[in-house]
């Protein structure tokens, strides 16, 4: 999918590869004023690292849906038979969910625009309970009226129950939903173990801050939520997991977008080395990261509001190097992915490709070290290690484990 990946590539190019010094975008406020000149104080409340994970699963979400069409055709996947009642109703449950979600969009997106300052510090402003009590009882009440209406168009004097044929690629939708809130929530667990003194010195902040993510932490519990997901519907999961490999390479390139568009604490260690290549932009060398989204650092001279610090050092831009990466290994694998009939083998790869990738950007990249162990690895490093491992075993045992005839 050329045209998926080349939005994302030009975009990374225009912010992240000019020859100039780039500066971060905290939020979707100062990539707008930056790129068109206009202010819009409503974009304050758009984080700009969850704004590109946020295009990262949706674009996945396509390329899994492509895969996983491609696989039912070729029989590797069957439909499941479900009820479906036409023509009924708008439930109780369907309204009192439209009334939720409205009364959140309006209590919150339209107060931040009535109460002063609320978006000096929009994480404060969307994890705290201000808001327009006014404006989310008008939005909730349009939202509930909407879903009547919507069902009361279709409405038959006579429900009818049929029966439809539903594939794996018609389920992406709650499959992407599953590996979002299981992901964050993995990645934050993850994190929090990895910091446990900056956990302990605020253990409620440290949970609900927007940064503070681990992509292993994040694979671990999404995969082990989806494995059960795709039990409970008798859904093959070795044919799931390579329909899956090539995505998450994607997934994985796509969301680093936002980590070194914002800044966000994934960087690398300090690079005082001379520049190898004199093509290399200096930044995408070693960069200081100004304007970064957690404030981390000293204050840039002259500065004025919310995003003031860049780091007092120059540091390898990690989370570049693993765009680039990701992105090359998502289309070596795209292009043999057909090729690869043996059920295990693509997951093998993609096990070898994504604990290699990080086994070695860990080697320039700051994290914490177990100390207590031998040739001190950090978290990510032994994840790694034990990703590989069962990669290759995957590799060496898929025609045992999944056999083609079965």
């Amino acid at each position: 999918p050329h045209f998926l990946v080349w939005p994302f590539f030009l975009m990374n190019y225009h912010l992240l590869c000019s020859t100039l010094n780039p500066i971060m975008y905290p939020n979707l406020y100062y990539l707008i004023k930056d790129l068109l000149g206009v202010e819009l104080n409503a974009f304050k409340l758009v984080n700009s690292f969850g704004f590109f994970v946020a295009l990262a699963f949706v674009a996945s979400g396509y390329v899994l849906f492509k895969e996983l069409k491609r696989k039912s055709a070729l029989g590797e996947f069957t439909y499941s038979e479900e009820q479906e009642i036409i023509g009924a109703p708008a439930t109780s449950g369907e309204l009192l969910s439209a009334g939720f979600f409205g009364f959140l969009f309006g209590y919150k997106l339209i107060g931040a625009f009535l109460i002063p300052e609320a978006l000096n510090n929009t994480q404060a402003f969307i994890l705290s309970l201000q808001g327009s009590m006014g404006a989310g009882i008008l939005v909730a009440a349009i939202m509930v009226y909407l879903k009547w209406k919507e069902k009361d168009k279709v409405k038959l004097a006579k429900p009818e129950t049929r029966t439809v044929h539903v594939w794996p690629q018609d389920r992406v939708g709650d499959i992407v939903l599953q590996a979002a809130l299981w992901g964050f929530l993995g990645a934050k667990i993850f994190h929090n173990l990895e910091n446990l003194d900056e956990f302990s010195k605020d253990p409620i902040g440290s949970l609900i801050s927007f940064s503070g993510l681990t992509f292993f932490g994040g694979l671990i519990l999404a995969t082990i939520a989806i494995i059960v997901y795709l039990k409970k519907l008798k859904i093959s999961v070795i044919h799931f997991a390579d329909a899956m490999a090539p995505t998450m390479l994607f997934a994985y390139a796509a969301g680093r977008i936002g980590c070194q568009i914002s800044g966000d604490g994934d960087w690398g260690i300090v690079n005082t080395h001379p520049k190898p290549f004199a093509l290399i932009p200096d930044w995408a060398w070693a960069y200081q990261y100004p304007h970064n989204v957690v404030n981390e650092g000293v204050s840039i001279p002259g500065c004025v509001g919310a995003y003031c610090n860049q780091l007092p050092l120059p540091v390898y831009p990690t989370a570049l190097y693993e765009i680039i990466a990701m992105f090359i290994l998502f289309l070596i694998m795209w292009s043999f992915r057909k090729k690869l009939t043996q059920p295990g083998l693509l997951t093998g790869i993609y096990l070898i490709f994504v604990g290699g990738e990080r086994f070695l950007i860990e080697k320039i990249r700051v994290n914490n070290k177990y100390m207590s162990l031998p040739f001190q690895p950090t978290q990510a490093e032994l994840i790694s290690v034990i990703l590989i491992l069962g990669g290759i075993l995957f590799l060496i045992k898929s025609k045992t484990w999944f056999p083609k005839n079965k």
